[in-house]
């Protein structure tokens, strides 16, 4: 069975409704938190006594990957869409590639079955 590779990064404030939305739906995820910079607007952060403030360079964000059968990708990048979703700029960014085969280190299991 055919195998893709679902990578979506959201703003970091998102991350625990995203794993919550897909936790039943993956046999597992990697999810790492960061920094980024795409369409949404940046941050003002004050500085100093609050006397000033500026713009942040980056937004936090946190990436989220999970491979899964070529048959789960619709319902699994759904979900990830609809518990990121906030109606604004910067909600994040999912894409979706091949891949060509996977192991399971522990149990040997290879293709579909390692998932």
């Amino acid at each position: 069975m055919k195998m893709k590779r679902i990578e979506a990064t959201v703003q970091a404030d998102k991350a625990g409704t995203v794993s919550d939305a897909i936790k039943d739906l993956v046999g597992g995820f990697t999810m790492s938190e960061g920094k980024g910079r795409g369409s949404g607007k940046r941050q003002e952060i004050r500085s100093g006594r609050g006397t000033g403030s500026f713009t942040a360079e980056h937004n936090k964000v946190a990436t989220i990957i999970t491979i899964v059968d070529d048959s789960d990708v619709e319902k699994v990048t759904s979900a990830i869409a609809d518990s990121a979703f906030t109606g604004k700029g910067g909600d994040g960014i999912i894409t979706v590639t091949n891949v060509e085969s996977a192991l399971n280190i522990a149990s040997k299991k290879t293709g579909s079955e390692a998932l």
